[in-house]
């Protein structure tokens, strides 16, 4: 008599069970990236507020803020509290981007590039948190803040291509603009990147260090390092304006003109500020406005390279397959691995 082989059960991971109870609609789907795109120029412009009000000492030691209490003491005053509080913003980040990967993940038809983008934002949220502790540890050495605000704008970038990916398919790209446009665009996007670095330096050398403390600074002269900011910020200007005439001139289509238009707007405005903090000596709201901007900025660049392209959806050729692909994720049978 024969035995009968063992059946195999089905374990699913909780992102798979949930996968198969729910949808999200299209609409979900792009609001939940969008909420951690908003949550990510969130956590950039409280990282400023702590540093500009000096509370980046404020919590002394880490993961807790003393070395007996998890949260701020009475003692610690008011920079004790502002720092706690941005430290508890991660929390909320890790819900908004939790709740990115849900939605990503549970789309129909499953869009495996997409979720891997959604997921890449949760390492790069557990990665920060762990630079912002070295960077107190190390007492804000001003290249672990560089950094940290770069890892910072690294989750942004990141947030901002999966929000703009909720928005297409998930075809082969197809360029809507002649390819000279494209390699302006990389220009820019370059240009800007090596901005925002520029930016960092000028931070690491400027008078807003993060404490009222001691704390070193880079060894540069800040007047050489805003010089250098202003002149890539002037390059990136210039980029930007020659973008919005091409476009102009081959006739592009009508969003990749106004994105153009609103990017040069953008940034003339960032410019702006710039200036004005320069020339009022670095006022503490001023400087914050200036973060808020560069947040602005780079998600408008962002915006203005992915509108060159498109990507339609991938619909089977097959009328049958697409039937049986949209009812794959519905299916009760079991599976002989996990998913």
């Amino acid at each position: 008599m024969h035995k009968r082989a063992p059946t195999i059960v089905a374990v699913l991971t909780p992102l798979a069970y949930i996968a198969r109870r729910w949808t999200p609609s299209p609409r979900t789907l792009q609001l939940a990236a969008l909420i951690a795109v908003l949550a990510s120029v969130l956590i950039v412009v409280t990282g400023g507020a702590v540093r500009l009000t000096g509370s980046g000492l404020g919590c002394d030691t880490w993961p807790k803020c003393t070395d007996n209490s998890l949260i701020a003491t009475p003692a610690q005053g008011i920079h004790g509290a502002i720092e706690f509080s941005n430290r508890m913003l991660t929390y909320v980040i890790c819900a908004a981007v939790g709740w990115a990967i849900i939605a990503a993940r549970c789309a129909k038809p499953r869009r495996t590039g997409l979720t891997r983008l959604a997921w890449s934002q949760f390492w790069l949220v557990m990665g920060n948190a762990v630079l912002g502790g070295i960077t107190v540890k190390a007492g804000l050495n001003p290249w672990t803040v560089a950094g940290h605000l770069l890892l910072a704008v690294g989750l942004l970038t990141v947030t901002t291509l999966t929000w703009l990916r909720t928005r297409e398919g998930d075809g082969p790209p197809r360029p809507r603009v002649p390819r000279p446009v494209h390699k302006l665009a990389w220009a820019i996007v370059l240009t800007t990147g090596v901005l925002m670095v520029a930016g960092t330096v000028v931070t690491g050398t400027g008078p807003h260090a993060g404490d009222s403390s001691d704390v070193p600074r880079m060894p540069f002269k800040w007047a050489d390092t805003v010089l250098v900011h202003e002149v890539f910020a002037w390059i990136v200007c210039a980029l930007a304006v020659a973008m919005w005439l091409v476009l102009r001139a081959v006739d592009a289509p009508r969003d990749t003109r106004v994105i153009s238009r609103n990017l040069l707007l953008i940034l003339l405005a960032q410019g702006a500020v710039g200036y004005a903090q320069y020339l009022t000596d670095l006022p503490e709201v001023v400087v914050g406005i200036h973060m808020l901007g560069l947040t602005l900025v780079w998600i408008g660049v962002l915006r203005m390279f992915v509108c060159l392209r498109e990507r339609p959806e991938i619909t089977p050729d097959i009328p049958a397959q697409a039937n049986q692909q949209g009812q794959s994720g519905q299916s009760d049978q079991p599976v002989s691995a996990a998913v």
